[in-house]
């Protein structure tokens, strides 16, 4: 019985005595097979794909998800990269219960301080302070865009201070872990910590490790892996929606008094005996990095001299501070004021010649 097939015609079956002698009589016989050489492979004829550049290319392979991917690859061929922010805005969380009282610490988890009404007026105030600031600059269409700590008194100041902004003046905003506080262990005795803190002044601030918490030498491991993602969103515009150039971005920083005392310290190069100087922020306070005229952030931008000096910054700081108004993004200060303070026989050489 044979079944007809539209595309290949009838379709016959054998019994298998009948199709082992049909293949008898069609097979060649082994005398009559050629003989086939066997055929050597080379690195140059081995090939996943014929173009494969272009078949990644063409998939997308992943890079949709991550955009930093596509900044890697389109570098070369990139012939404008993305404005940097006008500025990087440093906050301090406005006044909180454990700055109110010390002993609060000994109840509430440090990360579940709140803020204290005072806290939030200085939040408020802090937020119509920044866009002032902004406001001067007489761009229209400028913008803020928020980093901040997970804790529960910098997450209210950001709330507070946000209140100066309308929603279309806010691109975006992340809650960074690394932002925290230093860690100075749990639930704290009062007299206890009062203890440790005279102990870590004998020792010194940056290097002293807290029982169960950090030194602010650790701080300063975290904030140099948030330091590379923050370079990494600026590099790639990560704050500019798609086909937006926009110079008039800011960036905001809600963080800690000694947290953004070391980002300051890692962003600067600033050495340990120059952090130890720097006094803390108060309350609600700023401290603003902006682009100078080589493209460069300078705290001499927007601060004074004066200003400057009461945070701590030495003379040596000062005339990098100076140098960072004009200088351009990778270029090095080989003038570095460091050099004549640190090694001190330069001064020998110059009374020799």
């Amino acid at each position: 019985m044979a079944n007809l097939s539209p595309t290949l015609g009838p379709l016959i079956f054998l019994t298998g005595s009948q199709a082992m002698a049909t293949l008898s009589h069609t097979l060649p016989s082994a005398s009559a097979l050629p003989i086939l050489q066997p055929k050597t492979f080379t690195s140059n004829s081995i090939k996943c794909c014929e173009n494969q550049r272009e078949t990644v290319k063409l998939s997308n392979n992943g890079l949709a998800a991550f955009p930093e991917k596509n900044a890697l690859r389109s570098s070369a061929s990139a012939t404008v990269r993305p404005p940097r922010p006008r500025r990087i805005i440093l906050v301090r969380h406005g006044q909180s219960e454990g700055n109110l009282d010390e002993t609060a610490y000994t109840r509430i988890a440090d990360p579940k301080i709140a803020l204290t009404e005072k806290g939030m007026a200085e939040a408020e105030e802090c937020g119509l302070e920044i866009r002032e600031m902004i406001e001067r600059d007489k761009i229209e269409n400028w913008k803020v865009y928020f980093y901040v700590s997970p804790y529960r008194r910098t997450l209210e100041t950001l709330k507070g201070l946000a209140r100066g902004f309308e929603r279309t003046r806010i691109a975006g905003m992340r809650e960074e872990p690394r932002l925290r506080e230093q860690d100075f262990g749990n639930f704290q005795d009062r007299e206890k910590m009062r203890h440790e803190k005279a102990i870590r002044m004998l020792y010194g601030r940056f290097f002293y490790r807290f029982p169960n918490g950090e030194s602010a030498a650790d701080v300063y491991d975290r904030i140099t892996g948030f330091r590379e993602t923050l370079r990494s969103d600026i590099d790639i515009g990560r704050f500019q929606p798609p086909g937006d150039r926009n110079p008039g971005m800011n960036l905001v920083i809600v963080s800690h008094g000694l947290t953004l005392r070391v980002f300051l310290m890692r962003w600067y190069k600033w050495t340990v005996e120059q952090f130890e100087q720097l006094n803390n922020l108060g309350n609600g306070k700023i401290i603003v990095m902006e682009q100078g005229y080589g493209g460069r952030y300078s705290l001499l931008v927007h601060h004074s001299e004066e200003e400057l000096r009461d945070f701590g910054l030495s003379d040596d700081m000062l005339m990098d501070q100076e140098w960072q108004k004009i200088a351009r993004p990778g270029e090095l200060n080989y003038d570095c004021p460091m050099m004549n303070s640190f090694f001190t026989h330069f001064a020998d050489e110059a009374c020799k010649t």
